[in-house]
């Protein structure tokens, strides 16, 4: 059978969108499409769009669902053939790609108040939206962090206190032995990853993954960037901690809650309330505590968890970009973020918003403290990017498997610094 030319495909499928979109179309109304990757996030969302449709009756928007893995591919592919949903989330690994190349809308002086998002967003929030021209390509929709989750029933079998604002990395390494020598379970899950894993202890040591000075230089032979790196992957020696071998057969959740050999381990605060609603036999029995710091950084107090957000988006080239900017500035208003917090979908990026998340979480016989992930956005890093780092990620990734798999780990960080250095256009 022969394949049908790329150009004839897009044309085909231009052709059958626009014949689905016409359907329903009788009714008056402008319908839209609003895509993300979270099924969790659902609700809330759709929560959003109909609270934005109640006050504009002339206006539906489809909330669809597409997988994290499918969700980037397909919406390359519909950038190409302009065909890209009316609404979208974006990340911020995509989102310079994305803006550099002029595929998404400027937004940047989408509310008439000149002061709107510095008077409503912190700079970290700014930041994520913003492409290398300085512009903005998206309405921030949340924030997060990363925090501690123990086990109160293994810190009870080992006569320990529960973990606060006072711990230190040295607090974390004593409480793991002391828990694996009590009970048999491992102490602290130290995995392999950037957002929950080694980034947090290279800025909290004072190091950095990009030069914060100019967003462009690499830092993985800095060294303060290379000790708390050796600190992190060597915590896997210990008798506490399983190796990576055992990482790539469970992740550390599943060995948190599901076989509940793990008492402490990383996560990001996106997660909490999907796992209170996926364990809840275990309610109760967890909860979450600060960032453990490091007791003698480099540089700095030692604090410090990464921050990411994502935002919503549209097409530069949208057909109903006038209307969908109306969606964005509702998105983005007071009220839209309220509606968000309400729900549990995410902490919103809005200033003075992020505690109506607590909301959805008070229906569970016990309440996290949920104080935790709103308290270290005070001294939050924001999440690693920059224009270039989308083509050097995954080799570096690659590199620091070699890492945990053995390889001499000064000469991968040489590697890493080469590979990121080698992108680097100019200052």
């Amino acid at each position: 059978m022969k394949k049908i030319p790329r150009l004839i495909t897009a044309l085909l499928a231009i052709t059958l969108l626009l014949s689905l979109s016409g359907c329903g179309a009788s009714d008056g109304k402008t319908h839209l499409t609003f895509q993300i990757w979270d099924v969790g996030q659902r609700p809330g969302m759709q929560a959003i769009c109909d609270a934005y449709t109640a006050q504009h009756p002339d206006v539906e928007i489809e909330v669809q669902v597409t997988s994290w893995s499918e969700y980037w591919t397909k919406l390359e592919a519909a950038a190409e053939s302009n065909t890209m949903p009316d609404v979208f989330w974006m990340h911020t690994d995509q989102i310079l790609y994305y803006a550099d190349f002029g595929i998404l809308a400027d937004v940047t002086d989408l509310y008439e108040d000149p002061n709107f998002w510095t008077d409503h967003y912190s700079d970290v929030s700014i930041s994520n939206v913003t492409a290398s021209d300085g512009r903005m390509y998206g309405v921030p929709k949340d924030k997060d962090n990363v925090v501690l989750v123990y086990n109160k029933n293994l810190f009870d079998q080992a006569g320990l206190s529960y973990p606060d604002e006072s711990w230190t990395w040295d607090d974390l390494e004593r409480a793991s032995q002391q828990i694996y020598d009590k009970t048999g379970k491992y102490g602290y899950l130290a995995y392999n990853d950037e957002q929950l894993g080694y980034w947090n202890f290279v800025y909290q040591n004072g190091g950095y993954i990009l030069d914060p000075e100019t967003n462009i230089h690499a830092g993985y032979t800095q060294p303060a960037t290379a000790e708390a790196i050796k600190y992190y992957v060597g915590l896997q020696q210990n008798d506490w901690c399983p190796d990576q071998k055992y990482f790539a057969e469970t992740t550390p959740g599943t060995a948190f809650f599901g076989a509940q050999e793990g008492a402490m381990f990383f996560e990001g605060s996106w997660n909490l309330l999907a796992t209170l609603q996926n364990y809840p036999n275990l309610v109760g029995m967890w909860d979450i505590a600060p960032l453990p710091k490091c007791p003698d950084p480099v540089s700095g107090d030692g604090r410090g968890t990464i921050s990411n957000g994502l935002c919503y988006a549209t097409a530069a080239k949208g057909k109903n970009l006038e209307i969908v900017k109306d969606v964005l500035r509702f998105f983005g208003s007071e009220e839209g973020q309220r509606i968000q917090g309400e729900s549990g979908a995410a902490i919103p990026a809005y200033l003075g918003q992020e505690e109506t998340w607590s909301t959805v979480f008070q229906n569970f016989d016990y309440m996290l403290n949920l104080d935790v992930c709103y308290d270290q956005f005070e001294y939050c890093v924001q999440y690693v990017n920059n224009a270039t780092r989308r083509k050097w990620k995954s080799t570096v990734s690659d590199e620091m498997v070699r890492v945990y798999n053995g390889s001499d780990i000064d000469a991968s960080l040489a590697k890493m610094q080469e590979i990121a250095e080698s992108y680097v256009i100019s200052d």
